[in-house]
């Protein structure tokens, strides 16, 4: 790749059909990267190698996302209730409404810090008091962050506003500037810009000197060699948490530079440098259907992705992220505009349509939580 522009120019989004293709293509994308890279996480290249190879495909026989794909949902659905308009009131409502308040459920892959913001908001703590705990740096607000990106395609300072409002109630310093670096990235690539762009609107919304920003500019300058030489270039040895934001989002981003954008390439390559490698090819697969649209998305691949699960937020069970991208792109009169369809009519794929949920809370009924 060519030197990063310090000062990334992004095209003007495109008419609505186009950004319905890429919207679709970064939630698709983001909830394939996850199943392929959920069987390999927390492993080291050599360990994939030895069990499967080179990971080509689906290692298992009933693939599924994980947290990873819940939670971009659960941010997804809000973002689409609130837009702009999105505050930290409206998030911790939504935490309490639909995870922390709710008995505890499966919740199974809850990183840390999803567990630690639920424990401090049942203790009755609030933003930003509640995003204090020890792993305020994780990756869970990365991987979650790509709604923000379709949500204000062609605007990354504005995807990364309304990720660091989202982020208030769970993550704080590096864990902010890494889901900031992700809702730009996918914002850029939304509105067709080349990767070198879409790398630089990363850099552009997080400090200069942060950890996450030096991983980022690391990885992408080595990219041009292979995964090998970006995984060396970011990864703590010995160091036994692999959620690590700085570390994670430089993968990814890394991955998708070694593949210019090429949606298979690099989600395959996120997933083969293991590691959080759901966390990596969610992001990675975020990036890269945006910059390319759903149709770059192999058809099996897309095929494997049904409604969620629930098998870690309960109340994200039966919805499909291809609901989402509708939900966050333009209709006839815009977002929710004349003609547009609510977020109260957004369907649970092979079920009745969504009853009034969080999505819907009224402004009134938001501020008389106590």
């Amino acid at each position: 790749m060519a030197s990063i522009a310090c000062n990334p120019s992004v095209p003007a989004p495109g008419d609505a059909a186009e950004l319905r293709e890429r919207a679709r293509g970064a939630l698709l994308g983001l909830a394939v990267g996850d199943a392929l890279g959920a069987p390999a996480e927390n492993m080291k290249p050599s360990e994939i190698r030895a069990r499967w190879g080179r990971v080509t495909g689906f290692v298992t026989d009933n693939p599924s996302g994980t947290d990873d794909t819940e939670y971009a949902i659960f941010s997804g659905l809000l973002l689409a209730r609130h837009g702009s308009a999105l505050t930290p009131a409206h998030v911790e409502t939504a935490w309490h409404e639909w995870i922390a308040d709710r008995a505890e459920g499966p919740f199974r892959g809850a990183g840390f810090s999803e567990r630690g913001t639920l424990e401090n908001l049942r203790r009755g703590l609030a933003a930003p008091i509640s995003a204090q705990h020890r792993h305020a740096w994780s990756d869970g607000l990365a991987m979650r962050a790509a709604p923000f990106g379709v949500f204000a395609a062609g605007r990354p300072a504005e995807a990364a506003r309304l990720v660091a409002i989202d982020g208030s109630v769970s993550h704080d310093g590096e864990g902010i500037y890494g889901g900031q670096a992700v809702a730009a990235g996918v914002a850029a690539a939304m509105a067709g810009a080349p990767t070198i762009a879409v790398v630089a609107s990363a850099l552009a919304v997080v400090p200069d000197d942060s950890w996450t920003a030096r991983s980022l500019r690391r990885a992408v300058a080595v990219a041009h060699r292979g995964e090998r030489a970006v995984r060396s270039a970011v990864v703590i040895g010995g160091y036994p948490w692999t959620d690590l934001a700085p570390e994670a989002v430089a993968l990814a981003f890394g991955a998708y530079a070694a593949a210019d954008g090429d949606f298979v390439q690099a989600v395959l390559t996120a997933v083969n440098m293991g590691r959080d490698a759901d966390t990596t090819a969610a992001v990675a697969g975020s990036l890269a259907g945006a910059t390319q649209g759903e149709s770059a998305i192999p058809t099996e691949w897309a095929a494997a992705i049904g409604p969620a699960r629930g098998s870690c937020l309960p109340s994200m069970a039966g919805h499909h992220v291809l609901d989402v991208a509708e939900l966050l792109t333009p209709g006839e009169g815009g977002k929710w505009g004349p003609g547009g369809r609510a977020p109260s009519e957004l369907p649970v794929r092979g079920e009745a349509p969504v009853p009034h949920s969080f999505a819907l809370l009224t402004d009134a009924e938001t501020e008389a939580r106590p």
